[in-house]
């Protein structure tokens, strides 16, 4: 998703087209909620995709939760309260679509659900190697030379604790914190202002230093400062004025 930001890269097969596509219209409202999508014929012409492609699109599409096929009625938009919002898609077309408010401070709330609390199990069960690995990747956002190097090595800071946690449910909602930063590299990326540039590295190397001391407390409120900064930060770029 981040990558995808970017570079601004599009799906390069039909598959990957059509559910795009279609996946980020509906997020986008065009199909709403009990909405028909239109036949087959029609949506095989519109991508000029075969019907064995377009199948394939709509089991994708109803794996995320996002349509639901009707014998003799057609494929039938769901309510959003049925999407799967851990879904790296279903994600980036929220982003794709624009970042309202709301969305920022859902986003900002399920991350401070888990990461200050993985940040804590990191203090108490991180190895060496993995605390040497946190600081590796401090040191590549000190080092970046680039927005898209700060973004990137900033992700890999995120999920690198939430390795060090040692919970693989914590990696699996990964996709939560790139979505985030993804809006933060878009909107509001501190690379280019060296004083915010230090500060934000000096706050996760903080984070890195409380799990090296295995110091629970000090880790968790260093990463649940991180996240409303980084809120903060993007709803001061003019996010909430669009």
């Amino acid at each position: 998703m981040l990558k995808s930001a970017i570079s601004g890269s599009v799906p390069r097969n039909s598959h990957s087209r059509v559910v795009n596509e279609l996946g980020r219209a509906i997020v986008g409202g065009i199909y709403g909620n009990g909405a028909l999508l239109p036949g087959d014929t029609e949506l095989a012409q519109r991508f000029e995709v075969s019907r064995t492609v377009l199948r394939e699109a709509m089991k994708t599409l109803s794996a995320k939760g996002m349509v639901v096929p009707k014998a003799k009625i057609g494929t039938r938009v769901t309510a959003p309260t049925s999407w799967n919002l851990f879904d790296a898609d279903v994600l980036n077309w929220h982003l794709e679509n624009g970042v309202n408010p709301d969305f920022l401070q859902h986003l900002s709330e399920m991350r401070l659900s888990f990461e200050p609390f993985a940040a804590r199990l990191a203090a108490e069960r991180a190895s060496e190697e993995k605390i040497a690995t946190l600081y590796e990747r401090v040191r590549a956002m000190e080092e970046a030379n680039s927005m898209e190097s700060f973004a990137l090595a900033d992700l890999d800071f995120h999920m690198a604790l939430l390795d060090a946690s040692k919970n693989p449910f914590m990696y699996s909602v990964g996709a939560l914190i790139e979505a985030a930063l993804a809006t933060s590299f878009r909107l509001s990326s501190p690379f280019g202002d060296p004083e915010r540039h230090r500060a934000i590295c000096g706050a996760h190397r903080r984070i890195a230093d409380a799990i090296a001391e295995h110091d629970a407390d000090t880790a968790a409120e260093g990463m649940r400062g991180v996240i409303l900064h980084g809120r903060d930060r993007i709803l001061e770029s003019g996010l909430d004025r669009e």
